[in-house]
């Protein structure tokens, strides 16, 4: 710890230094207990009071826009599952939901509706990890375990659809790996029936707990206006009072068919941004179901005419078309024709917009491919939320943004 200078003429959030005396440098991560992962920032404090807060962007570093340079467009699905490993089934459909616009492909109505109930499931999963922490970091301890088993369920359902509980690496250009099986659906229909209770035990655990509501009302405030001019999406910005739902404004997938709302707050405070998580978890209860019972029947992949996915085992073996296309796509390292163009393609993830740009150059990799993570923008405007509050608030704030450093990547 170095010591520098300046103090605070009072203890309001609005007061300002009044001279360069005692004003500490404070290293807050990267291995912090309330950090849930490995981001650092750097504090300045007048006693508990913050002054001024540095994040560090790319602090882990792993280069994951280079490899997408450097691997084809179905090999990088498991890097996207390293980005944001709370929700990694939405990482996968954005990735693939980019490539296929590049492509000019239109997947079929079944893997329509199959992506739009895993990226809800995926949503569902990083609330309960986001509010969880949050009422963790606040010493609510209870609702952390209410909120983990219930991720453990739908580690459950992915890993029973596809094999992974945590890096999915489930689409494919085209499609998916694996179909919906008559296990799968049960699980899910069990999920939508029983995590709504636990959801209302959750809120009456926390809702209306005066520690948590103190620790959070009125902290970290980011307005209307201020949410749009920081670029901030997704829980963020609702909570800021922005209706901008990339579901509703630009629909993608089956989101067109199906009926929800979205949900806003008007405080843009930690609390806000608690509430927001907790109702959108209802409204994901409700596109799940709405998109199971009237999920289409049909193929999950585009037909061989298509020529970017693996034929089924049953047109492997039993026509020539079958044989040339697993051999070509699989063996012969000859992938399909990639456009001389680029895109970019966004989704509503669970942390706001999740959007790939992708210039191809006609072979099987992707000659520029960048990532526009939620993270980086709300990770950004951190020092302006926390200017003028204590230190204890830094966790409250961080939590409610729900900072995932493999998304800083840089």
């Amino acid at each position: 710890m170095s010591i520098a200078t300046a103090t605070f003429d009072s203890s309001g959030p609005e007061a300002g230094p009044r001279s360069e005396d005692y004003l500490w440098t404070l290293n807050f991560g990267p291995q912090h207990p309330a950090t849930h992962t490995t981001l650092r920032l750097v504090l300045k404090l007048d006693g508990e009071r913050v002054v001024d807060a540095l994040p560090e962007m790319g602090y882990l570093h792993s280069g994951f826009e280079k490899i997408g340079e450097h691997l084809t467009f179905n090999q990088y699905v498991t890097v996207t599952d390293r980005m944001n490993y709370i929700s990694p089934m939405a990482n996968n459909v954005a990735w693939h939901h980019a490539v296929e616009k590049l492509l000019g492909i239109e997947i079929t109505p079944r893997c329509t509706y199959i992506r739009t109930i895993i990226a809800e499931l995926a949503r569902i999963s990083d609330h309960l990890l986001c509010n969880g922490a949050v009422g963790l970091d606040t010493g609510a301890f209870t609702f952390f375990l209410y909120g983990f088993y219930q991720r453990e369920v739908i580690y459950d359902i992915f890993e029973t659809l596809c094999g992974a509980r945590f890096t999915n690496s489930y689409t494919r250009v085209g499609g998916l790996s694996q179909d919906f099986t008559p296990l799968v659906i049960e699980k899910i229909r069990t999920f939508l029936r029983t995590f709504p209770k636990t959801l209302d035990d959750m809120e009456r655990l926390l809702t209306r707990n005066r520690i948590f509501v103190d620790r959070t009302k009125g902290v970290g405030v980011l307005t209307k206006e201020e949410a749009t001019n920081r670029s901030a999406t997704g829980p963020v910005a609702r909570a800021s009072g922005v209706p901008r739902d990339l579901r509703k404004d630009e629909p993608y997938l089956a989101y067109a068919d199906l009926d929800f709302q979205v949900c806003c707050a008007s405080a843009g405070d930690c609390y806000a941004r608690y509430l927001v998580r907790m109702q959108e978890m209802r409204e994901s209860l409700k596109l799940v179901a709405q998109a199971l019972e009237n999920l289409p029947a049909g193929d999950i992949n585009v037909g061989m005419d298509e020529r970017v996915a693996r034929p089924t085992k049953q047109q492997v073996y039993s026509t020539i078309e079958g044989t040339i296309s697993h051999f070509e796509l699989s063996m012969a390292n000859r992938s399909f024709e990639v456009p001389c163009e680029s895109s970019y393609a966004a989704i509503e993830a669970p942390n706001g917009e999740l959007g790939f740009f992708i210039a191809g150059d006609g072979s099987d990799k992707a000659y520029r491919a960048r990532c526009r993570p939620p993270s980086v923008l709300h990770f950004a405007m951190f020092p302006h939320l926390i200017r003028g509050h204590t230190l204890s608030d830094v966790v409250a704030v961080l939590g409610s943004l729900n900072i995932i450093a493999a998304e800083l990547d840089r």
